[in-house]
């Protein structure tokens, strides 16, 4: 058998010296903290859409409650709201602009015209017998009717409601959503 020679002392190891190591340690830390701010500023912006989402579902929800009302020249009390073609043809009841004396969203009387939803507010949103909506009570809502324009009828023929509905909620979320509604009364002639 042979002896092996003894290594030479002036030959190269093979490896990683400690200050290659905890240069790559630095690097490795640079970009993974680079990484997780990312990811954490994607988690904390996320939860705003839903937010945009929710307070966009509850202007929908009100704008669609308001249009789906009558807009007659008569409150819906009147004996004459099914033939009147005009607030003349009213027998003591004509709408304006605004709740008729002790009507409101959940009292009785209840809104029962497009026009007496005009400055109607809630803090937390509450349904139609005024329960307080689960998971909703940061977010408020106010409503406001007024004629408006539209296509060839003017303002002033009071034929056109402008119903705009702003709902307000956390974290500086505000959606204001417009709609109108025109008048169908009914031709007294026929």
């Amino acid at each position: 058998m042979s002896a092996r020679p003894p290594a030479k002392a002036g030959r190269n190891q093979g490896g990683v010296s400690l200050i290659e190591l905890v240069m790559f340690i630095v690097v490795l830390s640079v970009a993974l903290t680079a990484i997780l701010r990312i990811f954490i500023q994607s988690t904390v912006a996320s939860a705003d859409p839903q937010l945009q989402r929710q307070a966009l579902a509850i202007a929908e929800s009100l704008i669609d409650e308001v249009q789906l009302m009558p807009f007659t020249f008569c409150d819906p009390d009147d004996a004459n709201v099914d033939s009147a073609s005009s607030s003349a043809g009213c027998a003591s009841l004509a709408e304006s602009i605004g709740p008729e004396s002790g009507e409101g969203r959940y009292a009785t009387p209840q809104f029962d015209n497009v026009n007496d939803y005009n400055g109607f507010a809630m803090t937390g949103i509450t349904d139609l017998t005024n329960s307080a909506v689960p998971g909703l009570s940061g977010y408020s809502a106010s409503i406001a009717v007024a004629n408006a324009a539209l296509g060839s009828l003017t303002a002033g023929s009071g034929d056109v409601l402008r119903i705009t509905v702003t709902v307000t909620g956390p974290g500086n979320t505000r959606v204001v959503l417009d709609g109108y509604r025109s008048r169908h009364a009914p031709n007294a002639a026929l």
